[in-house]
Formats: structure tokens, C-alpha cells, sequence
């Protein structure tokens, strides 16, 4: 396909050069790098004062192919003016392919763990002794929340049992007519290598971007369990993240092991409710994961009361139980687990979960936006540190 602008100039006023460093602008919207970075650009010639360029997609059929398409045209009339560029569009090879895949994993074809204990990335686990508690919904809010500081920021939805970080972000097609249902949006492969969807600037993978639709179930075995927690953390295609959040199922089960075995530096976040009782069933979450040699950053207290217009607050869950939570994990530890947050009840952060559209971005103002965005600066002025890594410098 080609998209041709006409009226032609006599004498360019510019050059090859200029053209490239304009194209070196353009980014690819799945890849989030340069299209001269991963060799898109077939070339650029000059003829009769038109500036030709040439672009490869990596493959056919590319979901962002009239947006890189239509960013080519403009970058290059910015410096050809308008009118005076053809663009025309090609495929990647096999070999071109696989030659862009190693580049990007630093000149390697084998696979790896991306966020291994050598990674800069601080990654977090976010977990809970039981379901209901709300987890999903603030592991997408806080994962958006940290974006919006221009952090990079990715999602391993390792719920696969109960998959809902897409639906939450909005990465689903429109209902079918007919069954009502909708789907996660599909991840692109490029070759062996898989693009996570994006949504508010956030890099999303999930079992539920794998499956026909919503309601299909997942009922698979620990072997199973731990090989597609592997394959999320080695053939998606992140690229340098800050921060990494997991959006781990409840309880203790194959996949809060395999993680730790996975992601040993992983710090674990519990999420809990006020009431009293859950202590106990949240804390075991916390006993795991030290278990596996991970550490414990903190607890998020979810549903907290609620300030009612008469300035009473509504405590339906009770009160006291990340407080708890957190003064049960931090005994016998050389520091003390903090309670990183309370996440009050709200109407918006429900709602913001059934449309895709986070509160922190949709509802700003409510109380439970607040709150997740108060823990995203916290969690954002950590740096990512250098402490007990090799650098690979031998001294002489």
C-alpha cells in the first residue's frame, strides 16, 4: 500500500539525513522504540524534490500499521513539507525478523527471564490470603497511577485462574451481537516474541488475552501453572521497565512458589480488608513468600470506611485489619512492615473496574483515586538500585 501526496518542488531543500533524523521520531506503538532502532526503515531517497521512504512492518497484517504508516508521512513532511513524500509499505522477512527479535534482547536469540535478580527493575508481587478483597482492581489503578509520573511500567496478570487485569484496563473487544460476550485483546508475535496490548501507557499480559472469551475457564495443573509464568517473564517483550506489578491469585498456591522461585528479589505487597477476621487468612500470604525468599514491602488496607457527608465514616468491613496484617508480618523482622495505604470504599473505583477506565484517571478526585495515587508517589521516589549487582567490570 502506498500513501502518495503530490506536489512536486523542483530543488529539495533537504537532504537524506534529515529525513532519517526525522523518522528516528517515529515510534513503534507495540514496541515502544524508535522505527530506525529496530531497522523499519527499508530507505529513503530523493527524486525530483520528493522525499521516497521505505518502511517494513514487522509483520503482515500489523494492528498498527496505518499509525506508523500515517506517522512516517508526517514526521517526513515536516521536513520535506507537505506534499512532497511516498511512503511505501512492505513486510519484514523471516531472517529481518529475527535479526530486529536479538536486537532487542541485546543481541541474543535464546530466551531469558527479563526480570531475573540481575534486572534493575523493581517488581513487585501484589497478593492476598483470599479472593474478594480487591487486589486486581489496585494492581491495574497502581500500575495507570505510576505511568501517569512517566514511569515504565508493565502488568504480569498471574491470576490465571480468575483473569481480570484486562477487563479492568479496557483491553477487551467490543460485545459480540449475538453472544452479548466480550474478548481480551490479542498480544501481536513477532516470531517468538510477543507484544504485550497497552493501555494508559501500561504494558499488560495476561492468560485472558489466550482464551476465545471471558468466560472460557482455566483449569490446568502446577506444571502448567509455573511454564506460562515463565513464558510471560521470557518471550513477552517488555523492554526496560521501572516497575513490574503481578497481579498474583489468593491463597498459597503453585503460583505465589513459582514466583518466588522465578523472582526471588520480588517484593510482596499483601492486600487485605479492615476486618479483623481476615488477618489471620491474609497473613499466610505474607508467611509464603518469605518462605520462597522474598521480602515484604507492605499492606494495603482495601474498602476502608468511608467519610459520610455528615463526617461520621462508615466502617461496613470493620476496622484494624491491615494494621494488623502488617504488625503480624513485621514481628521478629529487623524493621517493621509498614501499612503502605487505605483504600476507602467508593462507588467510582468500583464503576472505573466495569467500564476500563481506572478511577485514578476517571474520578480523580475521589477519595480511593487519592489514596492509590498517594502510594504510587511512595513507590515511585524508589530508585532503581545497583546494591549487591555485578556490574561486569573486572578492576586491573
Amino acid at each position: 500500500m502506498t500513501v502518495t501526496s503530490v506536489r512536486p518542488v523542483s530543488d529539495p531543500l533537504f537532504s537524506t539525513d534529515q529525513v532519517l533524523a526525522a523518522l528516528a521520531r517515529v515510534i513503534d506503538p507495540e514496541i515502544r522504540r524508535p522505527i530506525t532502532d529496530l531497522d523499519m526503515v527499508a530507505g529513503v531517497d530523493i527524486v525530483d524534490g520528493r522525499a521516497l521512504v521505505g518502511i517494513r512492518l514487522t509483520i503482515a497484517g500489523c494492528p498498527a500499521a496505518r499509525q506508523i504508516e500515517r506517522d512516517v508521512l508526517q514526521a517526513a513532511e515536516s521536513v520535506a513539507g507537505p506534499g512532497n513524500v511516498s511512503v511505501s509499505v512492505d513486510v519484514m522477512t523471516r531472517e529481518q525478523r529475527r535479526a530486529m527479535t536479538e536486537k532487542l534482547r541485546g543481541g541474543t536469540e535464546a530466551r531469558g527471564n527479563q526480570f531475573g535478580p540481575d534486572s534493575l527493575t523493581r517488581v513487585y508481587a501484589i497478593t492476598s490470603g483470599k479472593g474478594g478483597v480487591g487486589k486486581s482492581t489496585i494492581t491495574a489503578n497502581l500500575g495507570v497511577a505510576l505511568a501517569a509520573r512517566g514511569l515504565r511500567v508493565g502488568i504480569v496478570d498471574a491470576d490465571v485462574y480468575g483473569f481480570s487485569i484486562p477487563g479492568l484496563l479496557g483491553l477487551v473487544t467490543p460485545p459480540d451481537p449475538e453472544t452479548g460476550k466480550s474478548a481480551a485483546v490479542k498480544p501481536t508475535q513477532v516470531g517468538e516474541m510477543i507484544l504485550p496490548p497497552i493501555a494508559f501507557d501500561v504494558k499488560v499480559i495476561s492468560i485472558g488475552m489466550f482464551v476465545e472469551d471471558g468466560s472460557v475457564a482455566v483449569a490446568w495443573r502446577g506444571p502448567m501453572l509455573h511454564r506460562t509464568i515463565t513464558q510471560f517473564l521470557t518471550d513477552v517483550y517488555f523492554g526496560d521497565l521501572d516497575i513490574l506489578l503481578l497481579d498474583l491469585p489468593p491463597g498459597t498456591g503453585d503460583v505465589a512458589i513459582s514466583v518466588g522461585q522465578l523472582l526471588p528479589q520480588a517484593e510482596v505487597i499483601v492486600v487485605t480488608t479492615p476486618q479483623p477476621a481476615a488477618a489471620d487468612i491474609a497473613e499466610r500470604s505474607g508467611v509464603v513468600a518469605r518462605q520462597t525468599g522474598q521480602t515484604i514491602y507492605g499492606v494495603i488496607e482495601n474498602m476502608a470506611g468511608i467519610v459520610q457527608p455528615d463526617g461520621t465514616v462508615l466502617e461496613l468491613f470493620g476496622s484494624g485489619g491491615g494494621a494488623e496484617v502488617a504488625r503480624r508480618l513485621g514481628a521478629g523482622q529487623e524493621s517493621p512492615v509498614p501499612l503502605l495505604a487505605q483504600v476507602p470504599l467508593s462507588v467510582p473505583l468500583r464503576s472505573g473496574g466495569d467500564t476500563g477506565v481506572p478511577v485514578v484517571l476517571g474520578a480523580a478526585s475521589d477519595p480511593a483515586a487519592v489514596a492509590i495515587r498517594l502510594l504510587a508517589d511512595r513507590l515511585a521516589t524508589r530508585a532503581r538500585g545497583l546494591s549487591g549487582m555485578s556490574l561486569g567490570i573486572t578492576p586491573k
